[in-house]
């Protein structure tokens, strides 16, 4: 049963990849990108391995954690992305439950993250070569990582697939989501900072004063904690024989396969269950009234600005891009405090906010799917449905960009910079919804469906999304290069004038560009309208 679910699993990815060129593309860029990831990450250990065994011991243990803690969690926030073998799909044959555990539990590590998972583990491993003892029970602990990984994650998203299935549930998880995505760079960057600091040119040296010393005790305290969890125990098995503390490796690895044993159980008692009582869909939230159709006029343009109103408050696909917003104040101030750039780099908060919510429409007709028929069916005006999504953006994101850019300049002292980056900013945001109305017209792309995790990857959708979304912001940076250069000049001390210069050429470069790239989008859309409507719906 085992070898067979890997051989289904494995046709699976082969016909998948037949019937799309574009999965074939994404699926060769997704292995580029993680055997690049993983040889660069195995190089770092096996150099660090070579100057200090224990300080690299104590990074991978840290490291290795957090792999093994983002296989149990992740899967939580981005539910969907990878149902191929969903054991739901095998209710109605007659399998032992063990032995579709065990050949779920083996064919879960044909995946392109369990091999980028097993390589790196098993390549850091090779840091201690020069103890062979201690690089045996690396590959030993390599191994047990990978085992907790792909058990802990199936038995995570097997008992909590109840809660998982309600609606509410998962979009706020996808909100939620994007804060530890979010500070996952400003935290890199802290931790660089301070690694400069105490990792010099000839090995670790510890300074008198500063974040050096401190980085360094920190990461020992840390270590020593995470080793004795169930994320980092197997990580520290070499280090345990490399300090002969062989007391330590047998409780470390009494850890391990007690957490097996128990992720095993609660992954085979929930799989029990659902197979048994396989969870309901629910359905969403009951509104009452009319919401937005009931607030704004009754005409065809108002009808598409009542519909994308409800979506960017009611649909979490769009709730990701608002929840992005605030919390950019916070990742550049800290990128900036640990890079030495302090606090001038909130001034690029508003215009990222401008461009963020202007591109957020640029795939709009993706996110309509099957209701895009609707449009095809009535007869809708191309200039309707393009105002139609522009209106919603304008109204709300105008003020938020100009309120954005007035404490931005007040948190870094810099009131003399507020006239150009207000024209910077409102130049992006009219840019970008110009772009973006034209764009979406011409350029649709494979989205997640409504109901879907905003972070599930359908078919198709790696490089024409890059392809598409490259094209816009190139399209937008043209458009706003002249309101950047006044607004550059003004910021890093020109005359006053400039910024007053940046100001109207902004608003004239807004004015403009979202006219013309309505009306244009409206021609392309008109002329297109069933090319658009058959390729939304093939989307799978």
């Amino acid at each position: 049963m085992v070898a067979h679910l890997v051989r289904l699993r494995l046709r699976l990815l082969a016909n998948t990849l037949r019937r799309s060129v574009w999965q074939t593309i994404g699926l060769c860029f997704a292995a580029l990108y993680g055997l690049t990831v993983v040889g660069f990450f195995v190089a770092a250990s096996i150099a660090g391995g070579r100057t200090d065994p224990v300080l690299t011991g104590q990074v991978l243990t840290v490291v290795g954690a957090v792999v093994v803690l983002a296989w149990w969690v992740v899967p939580l926030f981005a539910f969907g992305m990878d149902a191929t073998l969903d054991p739901m799909r095998f209710v109605t044959f007659a399998i032992p439950r063990r032995r579709l555990l065990a050949g779920l539990a083996v064919a879960g590590v044909v995946s392109v993250p369990a091999a980028a998972t097993l390589l790196a583990a098993l390549g850091s491993s090779f840091a201690w070569a020069s103890d062979p003892l201690a690089l045996l029970a690396a590959l030993l602990g390599a191994v047990a990582a990978l085992a907790l990984c792909v058990v802990g994650s199936r038995a995570t998203t097997t008992a909590l697939a109840p809660l998982l299935d309600s609606r509410r549930y998962r979009e706020i998880l996808m909100v939620v989501a994007i804060v530890p995505l979010l500070l996952i760079g400003p935290a890199v960057a802290w931790l660089s900072s301070g690694a400069e600091k105490s990792i010099g040119p000839e090995g670790v040296t510890v300074t008198a004063s500063g974040p050096g010393p401190a980085l360094l005790e920190a990461l020992t305290q840390v270590a020593d904690v995470v080793a004795w969890t169930p994320f980092g125990a197997p990580w520290a098995f070499a280090g345990a024989v490399h300090d002969g503390a062989w007391w330590l490796l047998l409780a470390r690895i009494a850890v391990v396969v007690v957490t097996l044993g128990a992720a095993w159980w609660v992954w085979d008692r929930a799989l029990a269950r659902a197979l048994v009582s396989p969870p309901h869909s629910s359905s969403g939230p009951k509104v009452r009234g009319l919401g937005w159709f009931a607030r704004l006029p009754a005409t065809p343009t108002g009808a598409v600005a009542a519909r994308c109103a409800t979506y960017w408050v009611r649909d979490p696909r769009y709730a990701v891009s608002l929840a992005v917003v605030p919390l950019l104040p916070v990742a550049l101030a800290v990128v900036g405090l640990s890079t030495g750039a302090g606090t001038g780099l909130l001034l690029v908060v508003a215009p990222l906010t401008a461009f963020i919510l202007g591109f957020g429409i640029s795939n709009d007709v993706g996110y309509d799917h099957t209701a895009f028929a609707l449009h095809v069916a009535t007869g809708l005006p191309g200039r309707a449905d393009r105002w139609g999504r522009v209106l919603p953006v304008v109204v709300v994101g105008a003020p938020l960009v100009v309120a954005m850019a007035v404490a931005a300049t007040g948190a870094a002292g810099r009131w003399d910079a507020l006239p150009a980056l207000l024209g910077l900013s409102l130049g992006v945001l009219g840019a970008s919804l110009g772009t973006s109305s034209a764009v979406s017209a011409r350029l649709v792309y494979p989205v997640p469906k409504p109901g879907e995790s905003a972070f599930k990857t359908p078919q198709g959708a790696t490089v024409a999304t890059l392809v598409a979304q490259s094209v816009a912001f190139l399209v937008v940076l043209a458009l706003v290069l002249p309101t950047l250069a006044l607004a550059l000049a003004a910021i890093l001390g020109a005359p006053a004038g400039f910024g007053w210069a940046a100001v109207a050429v902004g608003l004239a470069t807004a004015a403009g560009a979202l006219v013309v790239g309505v009306r244009w989008g409206a021609r392309v859309y008109e002329r297109r309208l069933p090319d658009l409507l058959a390729q939304v719906t093939a989307f799978r």
